[in-house]
């Protein structure tokens, strides 16, 4: 299955992040570089990197659709984009540490390790607390989210219609398939 910009917009509007000009959302020019720093692209790297572990081996088009979301989800939400950063500069020290790479220059299967490791799979999500539970919160959750409310994650998971992307009466008003 073949994520796009689309799906990240759907997604987004699941999480009732408004989306004045739709696409100019989807953009890094969007993103005041004040606002985002210099390492925005690192925190991106590391976030598309999750994705690729987290998500089923079958989606495609995941760098694309995470830039998009996250952008999305982080333009004009300084205190959201600080806890996204805190925690992909969390697990890039924590491989670093670990593998003595960075966590997006790690193998798939190294990166899994980093995220079991850890103790992400089994951790409780909350942005302020340990580096395991900052990472599940604003790493892996993020992106599951991102992908299942999507129209074509959804589809992964046999939902037809996620929350926030249109449907209309007739999609409920037909049996399942």
């Amino acid at each position: 299955m073949r994520l796009t910009r689309r799906d990240a917009l759907a997604a987004l509007s699941g999480a009732g992040i408004t989306l004045g000009g739709g696409v100019a959302a989807l953009s890094r020019e969007s993103v005041d570089a004040s606002e985002a720093g210099p390492s925005l692209d690192d925190t991106l790297a590391t976030l598309t990197a999750a994705a690729e572990v987290v998500y089923p081996s079958d989606v495609e088009g995941i760098e694309a659709f995470v830039e998009a979301y996250s952008l999305g989800r982080i333009e004009g939400r300084d205190e959201y984009l600080a806890g996204v950063h805190d925690a992909t500069v969390a697990l890039d020290e924590t491989a670093l540490s670990w593998e003595d790479a960075r966590f997006a220059a790690l193998a798939a299967d190294r990166r899994d390790t980093v995220l079991r490791q850890l103790g992400v799979p089994t951790a409780d999500e909350d942005p302020d607390g340990t580096r395991a539970e900052r990472v599940r919160y604003y790493v892996v959750n993020e992106l599951l989210y991102a992908l299942y409310a999507s129209p074509t994650g959804g589809e992964l998971v046999g939902i037809e219609n996620p929350q926030g992307h249109p449907g209309g009466v007739a999609s409920y008003q037909r049996g399942p398939r």
